[in-house]
Order: C-alpha cells, then structure tokens, then sequence
C-alpha cells in the first residue's frame, strides 16, 4: 500500500496565510523524507478560512525544494478555469518539477464558489468534460488548431508548452457516482475517492472501476485508484475522541463555509459533506485510533481493493506523520517486501 497527502494550506484562527503557507510547505517536504510518494493539492474558494486558491502555484514552488515526491491536484476546478491558460501552468509545473505532475480533475460542488464565479452549477458537467477535453489537445497537438465550442471558442492558436510527462501527466478523475466511476475506467483514467464514505462504499466504486476496465479493455494496475482518508493517529487511545469530536466540528465548519449567505444548502448541493453528518460517520470514514488499531483500518481498506490511500490531516502536524511514519508505514513495507 501507498501513501501520500491530500490537503491544503489553511490559515489557523488567529494566524496569517503567510504563516499557514509556510508551515504546510515545511509540512509536505518533511513528509518527502518520512516516505510519503505524494502531495494532492486542493482548490477552494471564497471560504473565509484560508483555503488554499492557487493550487498549482504552490506546487511549482513545491518542486523547487522535493526531488521524488509525485505533485498533484486533487482537484482543479475545470468550469472555473480557461483550459489553455490552465494547460500552460500545469504544463509548466509538470516541467519544473521533472515531470512529476499528476493532474487531477473535477466539476466542483460547493455551491458558494460557482456562485462567486458566476458560473451556473448546471453547466458544470458540460464545460468540465469541454475543457478537459481542450487542455488534453492542448498538451498533444503541435501545429495551431481552433476550436468553436459551447462555452469556449479560438482561433489558430499554439499552446506552449506541453508537459514533459509524454503524451500526458497521469489524468485523475474525481468521482462517486457509479456512472463517473466507470467512465472514468473506460477512458482510461485514474480515480480519486472522497474523504467522507465508508469502506462499504468504497469497495463498491473500486468494484465498478475494476469492472469497467475489464470490459473497456484497459490493464488493471497498482495505483489507478486513490482513496482519501482523514488521520487521527494518536499515541494513546485516550485521545481518540477528542481527535474524531474535532474533525467532526472542521467538517461542519467547511460544509457552512461552502454556503451561499441567505440560501438553504439541499443535500445534493453539499457534495460529500453530506456523508459525514455525525461523529460515528467520522470514526467510519477515517483512518483513527492508535498505530494497531489504523493498520487494521488500513488492512480493511486493502480487503476492499485500495493500494493507495492520500491522508488529509489539516490540524495534526508533522508529529503526527513521524507517527504514521515510525508506527504504521513498517507494516505495509514489509508486507510490500514479502510479495
């Protein structure tokens, strides 16, 4: 089993973006060198909190000081972005960082954010699938070519430069549903898996993901799926509750942020946080508890089909990764080792 991080910058209550900035790229090149393979990056808007915007910018400066670890993002926003100008940046990160980019794609939920864009939550499967099908052309054609799309229209353009990973950087998809998990297998993507659903669920999407790619023709491989998990490892199990008691109150506190100012959020319109409604979803959902009892967790997970597995830890530190690092990694190594 692989492990890597998924997350963001995020200002602390009575601190300074430049502060949390800081801090979190302290954070991930100290997780580099315990043995975590990757960093996947979010993007959100408009939350009062300081949540991190500019995704890939941080990454470029990220590449700057790792050397191994895989820089994605997870995921940029595509109904908000000009694909050309996007492809660009992304292209460029994937070459300053010696083609280590794995660029990781979605249509957004939080309703606040495509209502300070101005972009109708509607239109969100339309221009997602226009634009990544325009940043991937984008990355692959050489000569000047136009387009005359529904939401975004050029002419005899060249897009420079293209990324050094060839044809393309890794392609991850964010999906739940059944039908964009097997889309996602039959054109050959990778898939990330929210946070917030139980192993249940989870091992049903990788089912349908596997299924897919049998019938599709794509190979099964290691790595194709990537399961985000929140980590409460804590050295004693005293701790525990406190731990899942806090994680609940940042879900609720970011599934208020997502809100529209005098609007009702439906269910639908909450995207995952509507799977995590209460502290028994919470302790279902994450990787919590001592060193012994997150293996068992994380051996749960490798029953149903998961080999890699992107740990969001907002709050916990870098203590908490030479934990997971000292306590937990050696299990799956030597596991790794014996195989």
């Amino acid at each position: 089993m692989r492990f890597g991080l998924f997350g963001g910058a995020a200002r602390a209550p009575g601190g300074t973006d430049a502060e949390a900035y800081r801090q979190y790229v302290d954070y991930i090149v100290e997780a580099e060198q315990l043995g975590f393979e990757s960093i996947f990056l979010v993007e959100h808007h408009f939350t009062g909190g300081g949540q991190t915007g500019a995704s890939l910018s941080l990454l470029s400066h990220v590449a700057a000081l790792t050397s191994t670890m895989r820089l994605g993002t997870a995921v940029t926003v595509m109904p908000w972005h000009h694909p050309l100008l996007l492809a660009e940046q992304a292209a460029l990160v994937d070459i300053l960082s010696k083609g280590r980019l794995d660029f990781g794609v979605g249509r957004g939920y939080r309703p606040n954010e495509f209502h300070g864009f101005q972009v109708d939550p509607n239109e969100a499967q339309e221009r997602f699938e226009e634009a990544v099908g325009l940043v991937l052309k984008a990355w692959t054609t050489k000569e000047r070519w136009s387009h005359d799309g529904k939401y975004w229209k050029f002419r005899d353009v060249i897009v420079e430069p293209h990324p050094l990973q060839a044809p393309i950087p890794p392609l991850w998809v964010a999906a739940g549903s059944e039908g964009s998990v097997r889309q996602a297998a039959a054109q050959g993507r990778r898939v990330l898996l929210d946070q917030f659903s139980s192993t249940d669920i989870t091992k049903q999407r990788v089912q349908w993901y596997r299924d897919q790619q049998a019938k599709s023709g794509h190979q099964s491989g290691a790595g194709q799926i990537a399961l985000t998990r929140g980590l409460l490892l804590v050295d004693n199990a005293s701790k525990t509750e406190a731990e899942v008691q806090r994680r609940l109150q940042v879900i609720q506190m970011l599934a208020k942020s997502a809100e529209i100012p005098g609007r009702e959020v439906t269910e639908k319109a909450a995207g995952p946080f509507a799977l995590d409604k209460n502290a028994q979803d919470t302790r279902q959902a994450t990787i919590v508890g001592t060193p012994d009892e997150c293996i068992a967790r994380l051996k749960e997970l490798e029953v149903a089909g998961v080999d890699y597995v992107l740990f969001s830890d907002p709050w916990g530190g870098v203590e908490r990764l030479r934990l997971f690092a000292r306590e937990v990694m050696p299990a799956f190594r030597k596991q790794t080792a014996a195989a």
